[in-house]
């Protein structure tokens, strides 16, 4: 048997998939899953072995009706052994509110691009920042163990902006750190990223971030999603976003269609001999009753049409 090549060699043994259906995948979608059927999710998704899922977002219900149970759903999240549960804040009220309902993790949305920062929060990049200061000033004076998490999107480009440098990026990554971050995930928003692309901006900013940064977010507007994955795998990065079937998007952000397929990204790793403790049988009940909940609204992936293939062994599947 030949030996593995360096490119193998530098895969993680082990990657963790943040399943963000619940948060990133409703947020776009008009109707309203019952609050029983998202609980049902976060038990089916735990017993197929996810273990860090963003449950929802503290935002006003009036704005975003899907999530407006979020302090429920949490809750329940809060009940599962071993689930590492988090939400997402815009602003330091959100985060009050994730610091008193004891989220494991909140993260903080930071759009690198000025036009997209002011569409979807109505601040500069740098008030946002200025903000991040003062969440992390609120979660220390309450003593909590909520972990910051700030997340830096449209990284990579923008359908508002356009071109987004990675000098700017770069820059507002060493801000945040500085402001009290204590973890760091890129996002791709609206799916312009490719391989090389991501190479280039990862690089810089693991010089800046070094193991802060350890979680990529990739949309798969245009099909390269998993390949993106890919790149980001070969840098190191052990903790990627996904939606159970693909679905997802930014409301704010034209074009920002689904996210990379849980079920799919589960797959690739799998079939690469990367553990992420998934169940796939299970995992595909959860996409089909999903399909269930979503009645007549898209969903996207491969996995679930072309099923395993006979050369998939299950002691990979399940390592």
């Amino acid at each position: 048997m030949n030996p593995p090549s360096a490119l193998l060699q530098a895969l993680p043994r082990a990657v963790t998939i943040r399943e963000v259906g619940l948060r990133d995948g409703l947020q776009i979608i008009p109707r309203t899953v019952p609050t029983a059927a998202k609980l049902a999710w976060i038990r089916d998704a735990h017993a197929a072995g996810l273990r860090e899922l963003e449950v929802g977002s503290f935002v006003p219900a009036r704005l975003m009706p899907q999530l407006a149970d979020t302090a429920e759903v949490l809750a329940h999240a809060r009940t599962l052994p071993g689930l590492v549960a988090s939400v997402l804040v815009p602003n330091l009220k959100g985060a009050e509110r994730a610091i008193a309902e004891e989220a494991h993790a909140m993260l903080v949305p930071l759009s690198a691009s000025h036009a997209h920062s002011l569409a979807n929060l109505r601040k500069t990049p740098d008030d946002v920042v200025a903000e991040i200061a003062r969440i992390r000033a609120a979660r220390d004076a309450a003593g909590s163990h909520t972990v910051l998490e700030v997340g830096i999107s449209t990284a990579l480009g923008c359908t508002l902006q356009g071109e987004v440098p990675a000098s700017e990026v770069v820059r507002l990554v060493q801000a945040v750190l500085d402001a009290g971050a204590e973890r760091i995930s890129i996002a791709d928003t609206v799916g312009y990223a490719d391989p090389a692309m991501v190479t280039r901006l990862f690089e810089q900013v693991l010089r800046v971030a070094g193991e802060r940064f350890d979680t990529a977010h990739f949309h798969d507007t245009r099909g390269l999603g998993l390949a993106n994955c890919y790149a980001a795998l070969q840098l190191g990065i052990v903790r990627l976003d996904a939606c159970l079937g693909g679905i997802g998007g930014c409301p704010h952000a034209p074009g920002a269609s689904g996210n990379v397929a849980t079920e799919d990204l589960a797959y690739l790793l799998a079939s690469m001999g990367i553990a992420t403790g998934l169940d796939f049988d299970a995992l595909l009940a959860l996409r089909g009753r999903l399909a269930h909940w979503l009645e007549g609204e898209p969903l996207h992936g491969s996995l679930w049409r072309a099923g395993l293939p006979k050369t998939l062994r299950r002691e990979e599947v399940a390592a």
